[in-house]
């Protein structure tokens, strides 16, 4: 009989492989045959490692022995390799292009990890278990999919034969601490002036569209402006996979279905919002608007349902207007143009301009107002604004967020809801403006 290697210049990576499938495979049978619920099988794998690996066809030395260990343990109850960068507050993103290349955002920069999978099956069985619990699919017929973690964390996979170089998985995680108005002004994100502003902007039901491109942190505004929702208003959410934090009491969930195997049953954004007009909402709120689902949203804004907030891939005030009017048209109805833009003008009250710096600080970096139309021309006013003034050394972006001095012409409808915002607020004072006119 063979005995066991345990000479480490052996143990080559696919013994390894091999021997965490056995131990895998071992303890999973054990848990099944003893009927073992979940949140007993960590101190079932603890009780029952040692004596399964004495039967293990590759033995390693013991410094390798407790990372074996933990492997198995990351792979029966968590997420496999990555599981230490999930766990990790510091991570805000997780990427794995491939069982080899493992990456991670730290503080809004990327790098790659010594991190691995075996092989392309490991990294499907981890898309698997995310999966699995949901009710999603995915194979070579339906090769993406979107899905969250129980902690609310965003997920998309990508397999064979859309992924050419393996599967893939990239997790947005979940900030366990919601964050607050206060810690986007001790970020530096927005001043206390815009946020004064904002608040009284949703306290008013204005209709605001948060704009920004990819890992922006787009969601991360719309939950701290969301918070600003009173308690006593019925809040509908709708999302592709749920991921919104509001803390009211009174607010119903909803997220999309994917179509099921015979391609049937499948709800969307479009869908839902329809609904959700149906349900008495106080405020509707949109994770993202990606489709036709614009148009009925702006038709909500239109008829009565103030105060809605929804957010939308574009990379300035001026794109999201663009980006709202290429979305109206996927609706499917053969509006003209300047109808369109009528639409909007007259539903959307506020653009949020939300941006991811070259250093990868995130700033809130316009507040425009969408002032009505001149001609075939919505018309945007820029109510506070960032200006960068250079770079510092190690590449961070040096500039300030500052109010242009202009008052939005929704003015009264502040005034009326309760907020008398000083001059202070938009620019500067009186006194300032006398003084620098008298230096001049």
């Amino acid at each position: 009989m063979t005995q066991p290697s345990s000479d480490t210049s052996r143990v080559s990576a696919a013994d390894l492989a091999k021997l965490k499938q056995f131990l895998v495979d071992s303890l999973s049978r054990g848990i099944e045959s003893e009927g073992v619920s979940f949140d007993r099988r960590a101190e079932f794998i603890k009780q029952h490692f040692h004596s399964v690996y004495k039967h293990a066809p590759v033995r390693v030395p013991d410094d390798l022995e407790q990372s074996i260990f933990q492997d198995v343990l990351n792979d029966m109850l968590g997420y496999g390799p990555i599981q230490p960068l999930l766990d990790d507050p510091d991570v805000s993103e997780v990427m794995v292009n491939g069982p080899k290349k493992v990456y991670v955002e730290k503080k809004g920069q990327l790098t790659r990890t010594d991190v691995t999978f075996d092989d392309d099956a490991h990294v499907l069985r981890i898309i698997e278990r995310i999966i699995l619990p949901l009710g999603r699919r995915v194979d070579p017929d339906s090769p993406t999919v979107d899905a969250r973690l129980p902690d609310g964390s965003r997920v998309n996979a990508v397999v064979p034969p859309v992924a050419l170089d393996g599967p893939s998985i990239t997790i947005r995680k979940f900030h366990k601490d919601k964050l607050k108005v206060a810690d986007l002004i001790r970020y530096g994100s927005l001043t206390q002036n815009m946020a004064d502003f904002l608040k009284a902007c949703v306290l008013a039901r204005l209709n605001i569209v948060i704009s920004g491109g990819t890992g922006s942190g787009k969601t991360t505004l719309l939950n701290v402006l969301s918070g600003f929702i009173p308690e006593n208003e019925r809040i509908i959410t709708i999302e592709d996979a749920a991921e919104l934090q509001l803390q009211q009491d009174h607010v119903l969930r909803m997220e999309t279905k994917p179509r099921n195997v015979e391609g049937r049953g499948e709800t969307t954004i479009r869908d839902l919002v329809r609904n959700s007009l149906r349900m008495r909402p106080d405020r509707i709120v949109v994770g993202e608007c990606r489709g036709g689902e614009a148009l009925d949203m702006l038709q909500a804004m239109n008829t009565g349902h103030d105060g809605s907030l929804t957010t939308v891939h574009a990379n300035s005030p001026r794109d999201a207007i663009s980006r709202l009017e290429t979305l109206v048209l996927m609706a499917g109805m053969e509006l003209p143009l300047k109808v369109v833009r009528q639409q909007i003008s007259s539903a959307v009250d506020l653009i949020v301009q939300q941006t991811r710096l070259k250093d990868g600080a995130r700033k809130v970096t316009a507040v425009t107002e969408v002032a009505g139309m001149e001609g075939d021309t919505v018309v945007l006013t820029d109510i506070f604004k960032f200006e960068q003034t250079g770079i510092a050394e190690g590449g961070k972006v040096l500039g300030d967020l500052k109010a242009t001095g202009i008052r939005p012409l929704f003015s009264p409808r502040l005034e009326a809801a309760g907020f008398k915002l000083g001059a202070e607020i938009f620019g500067n004072t009186i006194a300032e403006m006398l003084a620098n006119r008298q230096r001049r």
